[in-house]
């Protein structure tokens, strides 16, 4: 399996039917007709006073990957159990290719075709995907939220012509982070890195409301480096709401173990 299959299981990692899809539908000056009454303050809190209360979430999906001239459609089964550990599985034509165990510690996933496994922290998988990756960064963007969390940060503020942004640089990293006006949903999240060539950005064309909360019904990943632009395009075709999950992993035998090097 080629090197962007295991991006997309890492990247995953990760009967209850939507009652509703937001989509763009206003602008920001429609909703809030006095600009100077919003602050960068203020969007947060209306972001996160959007419900988002789980304790496990299993998301059946299905997934595109593209780099340069290599594609590859697949189907996932992903398996959140909220702030402990994340599960996928990514299967091509019903027959599982690579497996991904994620908790807050470490990483570990295993492939098919070549027969290796892989087992690390985040800072080896950080410096291979190009940007700063932990758990609860990854958990956050399945389900739709900023991977950091904005009431930590300082923010400027504008309006684009969608969108309210949030943007903060330090340390010659750039983020921004876009919501549309009606509920607050996040709608792009980007991280900047010009100095190594490096962005990494996720969006989300439109979101579904459930009882425990409003959650992602797609999203798309881009990712630029100096060796082109990866794209990963995610569908949600199902997702179901804390039910009792198992969380199997285990590496079959004979697999070699694989270091990752920037």
């Amino acid at each position: 399996m080629k090197k962007g299959l295991f991006i997309l299981a890492i990247i995953f990692l990760s009967s209850c039917k939507s009652k509703a899809v937001f989509v763009d539908t206003k602008t920001p000056t429609a909703v809030v007709k006095d600009e100077n009454a919003l602050t960068s303050e203020k969007i947060i809190q209306n972001h996160y006073n959007n419900k988002n209360d789980f304790s496990t979430l299993y998301i059946r999906a299905s997934a595109k990957y593209k780099h340069e001239d290599d594609s590859q459609s697949v189907s996932a089964e992903i398996k959140i159990k909220k702030d402990e550990k994340i599960l996928v599985s990514i299967r091509v034509l019903g027959i599982t290719m690579a497996k991904a165990l994620i908790t807050p510690k470490e990483v570990k996933y295993y492939e098919k075709i070549n027969g290796n496994y892989f087992e690390g922290n985040y800072e080896a998988l950080s410096q291979w995907l190009g940007t700063d990756l932990d758990f609860n960064k990854i958990q956050s963007m399945l389900i739709g939220q900023p991977i950091d969390d904005l009431t930590k940060g300082k923010y400027s503020f504008i309006i684009t012509d969608k969108f309210y942004k949030l943007n903060a640089v330090e340390d010659n990293t750039e983020k921004s982070f876009f919501f549309e006006a009606e509920h607050f949903l996040l709608k792009k999240q980007e991280i900047s890195q010009p100095e190594k060539e490096r962005k990494f950005e996720v969006n989300y064309p439109n979101f579904q409301d459930f009882a425990s909360g409003i959650f992602p019904a797609a999203l798309t990943i881009n990712a630029f480096q100096k060796n082109g632009k990866t794209t990963i395009i995610v569908d949600y075709n199902s997702i179901t709401f804390n039910e009792d999950l198992s969380f199997p992993y285990s590496v079959p035998d004979g697999y070699d173990r694989i270091f990752i090097k920037d």
